[in-house]
């Protein structure tokens, strides 16, 4: 085999990984969300209730038993490039409050508030489609939940 052979061919394979790779990263990638609430909140927050944001994600509300805390995430239905996104959580009580808003990738959160014994007002957005509880977990009251556009 001649020297200009032999360069040849690791030339051509590195043209045909290049464009294979090029060709993979145009694949559509799964529509699944890449994290959990428990991923963006933590492992002891269990979810206690949940809210669509149209058809572009889920609002979440999470409760952590041994601290007593709320936490609040947004996580988009498909990842990619950043859009407007928050999560908000409220407590009425004792005027607690946390936002999260910005331009995200995946999701919007964590926001965490002190919520035991105590009703929870919660939401967030994506785009332009908002979510907002108010009156949530508190046994005491019936949830009020609103699902508007701007």
């Amino acid at each position: 085999m001649s020297s200009a052979t032999r360069l040849a061919l690791p030339t051509a394979a590195l043209t045909a990984l290049a464009f294979g790779a090029a060709a993979a990263a145009a694949t559509p990638v799964s529509a699944a969300p890449n994290t959990t609430p428990q991923k963006v909140c933590g492992a002891d927050y269990k979810t206690v209730n949940s809210a669509p944001v149209g058809s572009l994600g889920t609002v979440y509300l999470t409760y952590n038993a041994a601290n007593g805390k709320n936490c609040v995430a947004t996580i988009r239905n498909n990842p990619g490039a950043a859009v407007e996104a928050s999560s908000w959580v409220f407590i009425p009580d004792t005027e607690e409050y946390a936002e999260d808003n910005g331009d995200f990738t995946s999701y919007a959160g964590p926001v965490y508030a002190t919520g035991k014994g105590h009703c929870v007002d919660w939401g967030g957005h994506i785009q332009q489609v908002h979510v907002q509880v108010t009156g949530s977990n508190c046994g005491r009251l019936q949830e009020h939940r609103v699902t508007y556009t701007n």
